[in-house]
């Protein structure tokens, strides 16, 4: 694979064990969600992406002019898959068809360090066109590694109401690359409270 893969962030999420709104914006060590989740994706990617709906202001303290921030495409907030698609549009549109979208939730501030090389080598491997990660047995449907050359069937997908990002990218052929789970699961998401404050204390044990 020698296009560049770009960064997409997935926070267009409504957070309702939250209590709604933005969850990458909640602070987390003093900084939002989102800035620890771009500081540990920015130096695997070409650049980065961010999928969100509605005033894209909200975000310019952390994204800047440097990451778009990229509505869906489809109305209807359809999920995870609308983002990736807003994402490998945008790569389509601005890459002359070539690349490669890496996507990661918004709520996800322990990815790990070799995400990109690890999804890389086990497409691969495999010999299939995605790729996605696991933890502890647990699959990450959204953790993954998407090519430009599918974004016209992942829209037709969409368009005939597919809605689960796992059905849809098994269909396809997707390889999995695994990382332990437990404690230290870098794809560890926060969705209530509770799970927000979990975060806070494994930030300060790590450091």
């Amino acid at each position: 694979m020698s296009e560049p893969v770009f960064g997409l962030i997935l926070a267009g999420g409504q957070a309702r064990r939250m209590g709604g709104g933005d969850k990458p914006l909640l602070p987390l060590g003093g900084r939002p969600m989102l800035a620890h989740v771009i500081a540990r994706l920015r130096p695997q990617v070409a650049g980065l992406l961010l999928s969100a709906n509605g005033d894209p202001a909200r975000f310019a303290p952390w994204a800047g002019p440097a990451i778009p921030v990229l509505p869906d495409p489809l109305p209807g907030q359809p999920g995870p898959l609308a983002g990736i698609l807003a994402g490998l549009d945008w790569l389509a549109e601005r890459r002359d068809g070539a690349g490669w979208l890496l996507s990661v939730p918004g709520d996800t501030p322990f990815i790990p360090a070799d995400l990109a090389a690890r999804l890389r080598a086990a497409r691969v491997a495999a010999g299939t066109p995605l790729a996605c990660a696991r933890s502890g047995g647990r699959l990450h449907p959204a953790v993954g590694l998407w090519p430009v050359a599918l974004r016209d069937a992942l829209r037709r997908a969409l368009l005939a109401d597919e809605r689960k990002v796992a059905r849809w990218t098994a269909r396809h052929g997707c390889a999995e690359a695994e990382w332990p789970g437990g404690p230290a699961d870098p794809f560890f998401n926060a969705n209530t409270p509770e799970e927000l404050a979990e975060a806070e204390a494994r930030l300060a044990r790590e450091g």
